[in-house]
């Protein structure tokens, strides 16, 4: 049995693994439990192997791939084509396997140990400042029952948390303890959040490509970092446009006939590099009023003729296309000189 292509369905316990051989006939179906997988692919031959991208896949990748193993990790999205009629484990190994052999197939980066590390610092601070948002508006709500408002911003409502302290506002004492419970989170949320930021940053700062990124307008240190942890790779992206396409910030095409209908954006790949990119672009915008330029001049014409949620897209797409043209190249960003 000489397995050259072997696709795995990767599990929590369980894992489904199919292989072919150089003809392409089917030579192994076989189901493994989760500690068995490395010992079974160590006693193999040096082969193709594909799995599906999702959350444990880089682990397993990279694993793999000290055994000497060829890994490839397919978006799901492009694997559901090859499924065959029914969906099980074993319906989902063959495609993979059949998936990871075609010529145009595009792969996912496998990410190294330090680059999951970033992006889980990224994650957890997303989901702080959730939470945080969660509470600021819990604590605003509770406050206004008792016909206490404060301005908007958390910096106004750590201020009335003082007061209510400082016993300044008439409430129930019951409603005191638990509002000021509410505070002692916030602030503790807010350190942690602080936290997260500052080893961001140092790991920026250590970090060529990620200040390479911080170069471009409309791109920070959360951005560049997230960037340069989520792309090992950028040349595996054929141009700026494929990049642009992959976080979903290109066009849906419903086109047929030689006649081109373009509608709203994809949204397809990263949705959190997507959000930090037109962020960005928000805060180009409301910088561009007296700035030159010729990028200032083109934001400038599109905002006379379209909607400004529109062109922080279009800015967002830009900013990717040259985020690529800066990661694949290994060059610094240059401003386009006046005309």
């Amino acid at each position: 049995m000489e397995i050259t292509t072997l696709g795995i369905d990767l599990a929590k316990s369980v894992f489904q693994l199919h292989g072919t051989d150089a003809g392409g006939r089917v030579v192994l179906r076989k189901r493994l439990r989760r500690n068995q997988v490395l010992e079974f692919m160590a006693s193999l031959p040096r082969c193709l192997v594909g799995m599906e991208a999702c959350g444990t896949s880089h682990y397993w990748a990279r694993e793999i791939l000290a055994l000497g193993h060829d890994v490839r990790l397919i978006p799901p999205a492009y694997v559901k084509p090859y499924v065959k009629r029914q969906k099980n484990d074993m319906a989902d190994a063959a495609a993979i396997c059949e998936a990871v052999t075609r010529p145009s197939m595009h792969f996912v980066p496998v990410k190294s140990a330090e680059q999951q590390g970033v992006l889980v610092l990224h994650r957890t601070r997303k989901l702080l400042s959730r939470q945080r948002t969660m509470m600021l508006n819990a604590l605003r709500s509770h406050l206004a029952e008792f016909g206490i408002i404060a301005p908007k911003g958390p910096f106004h409502l750590a201020q009335l948390a003082i007061a209510l302290r400082n016993g300044e506002h008439d409430l129930p004492e019951v409603a005191r303890v638990a509002l000021l419970g509410f505070a002692d989170q916030l602030a503790a949320l807010s350190e942690e959040i602080k936290s997260l930021e500052a080893q961001l940053l140092a790991w920026h700062r250590q970090s060529a490509l990620s200040q390479r990124l911080q170069t471009i307008p409309g791109v920070g240190v959360l951005t560049a970092t997230a960037m340069a942890a989520s792309i090992p790779d950028a040349t595996l992206f054929r141009s700026g446009r494929q990049f642009a396409a992959f976080l979903g910030l290109v066009p849906k095409q419903n086109s047929s006939g030689g006649k081109e209908r373009l509608g709203r954006i994809s949204k397809m790949g990263d949705p959190y590099l997507r959000t930090l990119l037109v962020n960005g672009a928000t805060s180009v915008i409301r910088r561009i009023t007296n700035a030159a330029g010729p990028t200032a001049i083109w934001i400038r014409r599109l905002l006379e003729k379209k909607p400004t949620r529109l062109v922080t897209v279009a800015i967002a797409n830009k900013t990717a296309r040259i985020a690529w043209a800066v990661m694949a190249r290994g060059e610094d960003y240059r401003r386009p000189a006046m005309g």
